[in-house]
């Protein structure tokens, strides 16, 4: 089953957004989905190699997506900030990088670029 869910998911959110963030939560409040997700802890890309230990997240940000089921949808998007323990330096991921990558397709990066800048 959970294969088949993750498929479902897949074609309800923008293109790519799984392989990057997990649902925390789905809130329905009158007419309009909230759905709440947090970057997941990979490292981004460049950083494979380094120790990095994750230090949180950003503030969130709210995305307004395409309607589902005639309800509004509002994505509630945190992003992931780590330290690389050995310089000290916090890191955020590239969005522009990962799109150019293999792993997301350009209309999902396009996306981010779009909210994230």
């Amino acid at each position: 089953m959970q294969d088949a869910e993750r498929k479902l998911l897949s074609l309800l959110m923008p293109e790519g957004l799984l392989e990057y963030f997990q649902i925390l939560a789905v809130d329905q409040v009158d007419n309009q989905l909230h759905i709440y997700l947090d970057e997941l802890n990979i490292a981004p890309t460049g950083y494979e190699n380094s120790k990095l230990e994750s230090k949180g997240f950003m503030p969130s940000t709210e995305i307004s997506d395409f309607p589902i089921r005639g309800q509004k949808v509002t994505l509630h998007i945190r992003r992931r900030r780590w330290t690389v323990l050995d310089t000290g330096e916090i890191i955020t991921r590239d969005w522009n990088l990962v799109r150019e990558g293999t792993r997301m397709t350009t209309e999902f990066g396009l996306f981010l670029k779009k909210i994230f800048g």
